[in-house]
């Protein structure tokens, strides 16, 4: 249950603020943090949670119980620019890329974490 972006014109630094966010959290309520948050980032990060929940469906996940396990922001491919600059000088400029990697899985259910609750207990 994954989904993958790759190439995203974005550094991975300011995607990452946007990604550790929702780690952890159910995909409705992620996709509710992301619809509000003023980043660039939220939006193809948003659209990527929603593809990694439709891949879980296709597969037979209940779409109800799934969270979001894994974010993981990965520098891509670096686009190095020069612009001019005084005495007929050059300074880079670098225009970097993400790949980004969303990773679901199914919560346990209820019934099941008060089980192993009450048997670590006794």
């Amino acid at each position: 249950m994954k989904a993958s972006l790759k190439h995203y014109r974005q550094s991975p630094r300011k995607v990452r603020l946007v990604a550790n966010a929702v780690k952890g959290k159910s995909v409705p309520h992620a996709d509710a943090v992301l619809s509000f948050m003023p980043k660039r980032a939220a939006e193809p990060v948003r659209k990527l949670i929603a593809s990694a929940a439709a891949n879980a469906i296709v597969q037979g996940a209940d779409a109800d119980r799934l969270i979001v396990k894994n974010v993981e922001v990965n520098k891509g491919l670096v686009m190095r620019r020069f612009m001019p600059r005084a005495q007929g000088s050059a300074k880079p400029i670098n225009k970097r890329t993400s790949h980004v990697l969303v990773t679901l899985a199914e919560a346990a259910s209820k019934e099941k974490r008060t089980k192993k609750a009450s048997a670590k207990k006794q």
